[in-house]
């Protein structure tokens, strides 16, 4: 279980932080914020940061539930 959770760990905290700069184009472009020289929305490293803190804890904790639950299945039959 420990490797699962430090795998899932660094995958959550890369998916998360893509998903977020993702959602600061979506936002950056409706507010009409200036693109940076190399496409970056502006503010992007801070969406970033707060969504690869997010995908960093859940996604562990989801895969880890979900192996629990899987493993008291296993016990019971």
């Amino acid at each position: 279980m420990l490797g699962v959770g430090c795998l899932t760990t660094v995958a959550g905290w890369f998916s998360g932080a893509m998903f977020a700069v993702l959602v600061a184009k979506i936002v950056g472009a409706v507010r009409g914020c200036p693109v940076t020289e190399d496409g970056a929305p502006c503010d992007w490293y801070k969406y970033a940061l707060v969504g690869a803190v997010i995908g960093a804890v859940s996604l562990p904790v989801l895969a880890l539930r979900r192996l629990r639950r899987d493993d008291a299945k296993a016990r019971q039959s």
